[in-house]
Parts: C-alpha cells; sequence; structure tokens
C-alpha cells in the first residue's frame, strides 16, 4: 500500500470512528441541558480528557513543535505560555466560573446584571475569538492534507478547508456537547499516544540522551548555540523584545478567557468531578507540553530546516508529520509511511475535535444568549433555542471557511496566539472583575468586553500579520501603523481600564446586592443549573 493510500486509509478511519460516535451522541441528545452541557453527566476522568482534547489543538502539535524546529528556545516558550496559562485559569476562574454559569460564560456575568446589553457583548467577543481560533485550525488542516495527498493546487487546498468545515458543523448539529466531548476524548487518546510513540523514537535516535538531540539539532539548524539561547525570534531589536513580551502576556492570561475551554466545566455534575478533571487535564497537558520539546528539537536535528525546505515552506506546520516519517525509517519506507499516515490521522482528529468544540461554544453563545434571551427576552423554547444553535453553526463555519482560505501563509501557532489576545483583552477583565469586585455593574461588562474586543482587533488590523510583510495576509499591501504582531501588551490592560472607567462612572445598586448571592454560589456551586437571572 503506497504512502497516501494508507494515509488516505487512516484519515477515511478517523473521520468513520468520529461520524458514528456523533450520531450515537445524537441519539442521547434529548434537550437543551444535553446539547448544551452534555446532560452534565461525564465523571472527572472523562471530562479531564475532553478539557485535554480541547486545549491541545493542532496548534500545539503542529504549531509549536515547528516554531520550536525554526526557533529552538524562542519556539520553546510557546510551550510555557500554554502551559502555565492553565494554572491562571484553574485558579481564578475554571471552578467559580463552572459553579455560578449554567451554559455559557454570559450566564455568569448577567446573573447580577442587565440581561440584554451584558449578554450582548458577551455573545460579541465569544464569536469572534472562536472564529479567530478556527481559523488555526483550518489552516493546519489544509497544510497537513495537501502534504499528504500529494496535493499542491490552491483550489483543492481550499477544498479540502471546505471539507474540514463541513464536518465539523456535521458535529455541531447532529451530536451536540456530548457528541463534540465523545469526540475530544478519542481524540486526546489518540493525540496522547501518538506522541508519546514520536517522543520515545526520536530519543532512542538519540540513545536517550537529551544533550545528544540538542547538540544535533544546533548542529542541524545552522543557526549554531544561538539555536539554545533567547533571542533567535524575541530578541532581534526592542520591538521584538516587546512583542515577545505581549505574545507571553496574551498566552497566560488569555486561556482563562477562551469560552470554549471554560464551558466544559459545565459538563459534569458536581464540583468535585470538576475539580477531578482538573487534576487529569494538567496532568495529561503537562505531559504533551513536555513531549512537544522532543518533537521539536528531534526535528531540528533530523529535518532539513534550511530555506527552501518543506518544514519553512509550510511556517513549520509539517515539522511533526515529517519527523514522525525520517524516525519511521524515512521516506519511501513501509515504516516511514506508517508513521507518517498514523501522526497525520492524530493531527486530523485533533483539528476535528477543536473545531467542533470552538462551533458548538460560538453557537451555543449565540443561541442561549443572543436569541433565547436578548430577542425573545426568556420566551424561547428549548426546541427553539436549540434550532437556532443549529443555524448558528452553519453560519459561523461558513464565516470560518471563508477567512482561512487566504490565511494559509501563517504559523498557526500564532494564529492561536492572537484568539488568546482577543480573549485576555475582552472576556478575562470582565470575568475577573465579576467574581471579586462587589461594585463591578452593567456598563463596566460591557465597557471591558467591547473596549478590549476592538482595541485588540483594531491593533491587529493595523499590524504586520495583516499588512507590511510577505507572510502577511494581504503581502501585497501596507497599512501596518501597529509594530506589534501580537497586541496583548496594550490591548489587555485597556480591557481592565475600560471596564474600571465603566463601572466608577455608573451606579447600580441592584448589583451590588446579588454580588453576596453570586459569591456563595460561585464559591459552593449551590443551584447552579437552575441559575435564577436577576
Amino acid at each position: 500500500m503506497s504512502s497516501q493510500t494508507l494515509t488516505t486509509v487512516l484519515f477515511l478511519a478517523v473521520v468513520a470512528v468520529t461520524v458514528g460516535v456523533t450520531i450515537w451522541a445524537s441519539r442521547q441528545t434529548k434537550g437543551a441541558a444535553d446539547y448544551y452541557a452534555g446532560g452534565r453527566n461525564f465523571s472527572g476522568f472523562q471530562n479531564g480528557l475532553a478539557i485535554s482534547g480541547d486545549y491541545m489543538s493542532a496548534a500545539s502539535f503542529l504549531g509549536i513543535s515547528g516554531a520550536i524546529a525554526l526557533y529552538g528556545y524562542d519556539g520553546f516558550l510557546y510551550s510555557i505560555g500554554f502551559l502555565v496559562a492553565w494554572l491562571v485559569a484553574l485558579l481564578l476562574v475554571a471552578e467559580l466560573l463552572r459553579n455560578s454559569g449554567r451554559y455559557t460564560m454570559a450566564d455568569q456575568l448577567a446573573y447580577r446584571m442587565r440581561q440584554r446589553p451584558v449578554r450582548t457583548a458577551a455573545a460579541t467577543s465569544t464569536v469572534v475569538v472562536s472564529i479567530f481560533y478556527l481559523l488555526a485550525q483550518m489552516v493546519g488542516a489544509g497544510s497537513l492534507v495537501a502534504l499528504l495527498l500529494g496535493v499542491e493546487s490552491a483550489a483543492l487546498k481550499n477544498l479540502t478547508i471546505v471539507g474540514v468545515g463541513l464536518l465539523m458543523i456535521f458535529y455541531v448539529t447532529v451530536g451536540g456537547m456530548k457528541g463534540t466531548t465523545w469526540v475530544q476524548i478519542v481524540k486526546a487518546v489518540l493525540l496522547m499516544a501518538g506522541t508519546v510513540i514520536i517522543t520515545i523514537l526520536v530519543l532512542a535516535q538519540f540513545n536517550f540522551h537529551l544533550s545528544d538531540l540538542l547538540g544535533a539539532a544546533v548542529d542541524n539548524s545552522g543557526k549554531g548555540q544561538a539555536f539554545l539561547e533567547p533571542g533567535l525570534k524575541y530578541g532581534i531589536d526592542l520591538t521584538a523584545k516587546i512583542d515577545f513580551i505581549s505574545l507571553a502576556l496574551a498566552l497566560v492570561l488569555g486561556t482563562a478567557g477562551l469560552p470554549h475551554i471554560l464551558i466544559r466545566f459545565y459538563t459534569t455534575p458536581t464540583s468535585r468531578a470538576a475539580r477531578k478533571s482538573v487534576l487529569w487535564a494538567i496532568g495529561l497537558i503537562g505531559s504533551f507540553y513536555l513531549m512537544t520539546l522532543a518533537l521539536g528539537f528531534g526535528a531540528a536535528a533530523l529535518l532539513d530546516t534550511g530555506e527552501d525546505s518543506a518544514v519553512v515552506a509550510s511556517a513549520g506546520n509539517l515539522a511533526s508529520p515529517l519527523l514522525a516519517e525520517a524516525v519511521g525509517g524515512g521516506e519511501g519506507t513501509t515504516g516511514g509511511a506508517v508513521l507518517l499516515a498514523l501522526i497525520s490521522a492524530v493531527a486530523f482528529a485533533t483539528i476535528l475535535a477543536v473545531v467542533a468544540g470552538l462551533t458548538l461554544t460560538s453557537a451555543s453563545s449565540v443561541a442561549h444568549d443572543l436569541y433565547a434571551n436578548v430577542w425573545k427576552k426568556g420566551t424561547a423554547s428549548e426546541r427553539q433555542e436549540v434550532r437556532v444553535a443549529k443555524i448558528a453553526a452553519f453560519i459561523i463555519g461558513g464565516i470560518a471557511i471563508i477567512l482561512a482560505i487566504p490565511a494559509q501563509t501563517l504559523n498557526i501557532a500564532f494564529l492561536v496566539a492572537l484568539a488568546f489576545a482577543v480573549a485576555a483583552s475582552a472576556n478575562l477583565p470582565s470575568l475577573i472583575y465579576n467574581l471579586f469586585w462587589r461594585r463591578f455593574n452593567t456598563r463596566g461588562a460591557t465597557w471591558s468586553i467591547y473596549g478590549g474586543l476592538v482595541s485588540c482587533v483594531l491593533l491587529v488590523i493595523f499590524s504586520p500579520v495583516v499588512s507590511g510583510s510577505e507572510t502577511a495576509l494581504l503581502p501585497g499591501s501596507d497599512f501596518a501603523l501597529f509594530p506589534l504582531s501580537n497586541p496583548g501588551i496594550i490591548s489587555i490592560p485597556l480591557g481592565f481600564l475600560f471596564g474600571f472607567l465603566g463601572t466608577v462612572t455608573s451606579k447600580e445598586p441592584e448589583a451590588e446586592a446579588a454580588y453576596d448571592e453570586l459569591e456563595v454560589r460561585s464559591l459552593t456551586g449551590a443551584g447552579a443549573e437552575t441559575a435564577v437571572i436577576h
């Protein structure tokens, strides 16, 4: 069996398994609680696997290993940022949000504030963050399938992105949260198993001596000792150093504002199960990011990372699949073909699981927050709400497909960092203020969300990401007025500042009065499933 045939068979097997799981889950989905929160009956271990599946995206598996392969130490900083970020989410937001919400992030904010403005703002932010993240996953899918199936035509790459988009719409509309969660559990198991296999094979090439691996990476990279030192990507000049600080802030603070991660805590029956799922997730996620070191430096040691190489041409996104082929015996060997196909199928499963989670989150927010509570003012039936969520999934999936096609030249870890910046700027300030500041009110929440969101998106539009460089979205244009690639260092403080100014310039006694009740709910989880909105 040829490499391409084997890959195609494995791809189709992964798709068949996930489609089967989704159809099975659809038969278990009876109402809104099943569709949005999986019926709240996933155990701590199951939800821990699903959280890991949601968090360890294609950006981690493909983008981070690629960044390490190209930039060494500076690429590894992505891993550190993603891992440390999880602790911020755990300690500041996750359990408190789970206890005081119902289906979406906006439930927690709207509990003691005016429904319509807060839910509208939260839903808008959720959709924008999800679309940024979706772009990264779709770009990864295009790169993967193009490599494996020998697709060089731009039209066929675009068709791949459309195909992934249609699959994710299917998962969300048919399976809901139950289907999406089981797809994420299957994906987490596959991803961990595949990563362990490749890590062991890479280390075996160097007799399990990490220093030999790093030495070979230095020699093969062509960059000398600088490959293992800070500054190869972010230490070139002052702007690059500030850009790194901005990136670090976005990564560390962004996770606590990512809606598709936070709603995973609504799927457990109790706070204890939520805490247990966090422990499982930390163990799995921590192990995975340690292994990205072996993948990234292994790719630098064993692959061609020169200017004309496939690794550089894909912005690093193909480092892991090509490494799998190399440690399996190289191009043209049976072992190389099997491992390349296996790792690529795992990466494809990763993409499918994460895009499903993202689409479900944004569609749920549109249906539950905008349709049911803003437009219908709480009068919509559960059946109507779920139907609107399915329609929203089609629309959001379509937007993601259209935007992903011109974004294929960008590194997907970098695209995810932008999503983190938007989440940290728009969502995190309002969540932190609402949980810990009694005086925080409706104007503060809306100013915080819109202020952080608009400032972040505007800075991205006028940054080198969109124009002014060869790898920009619009390489032929140049309106890059803002010098940093990641806007977090400016937009995150602005989000907190707008929230503060909005609060101190208005008074809302009913919001203050409801704070004690929200605090009890957030600490104990009492009544979380039947939240009464003030």
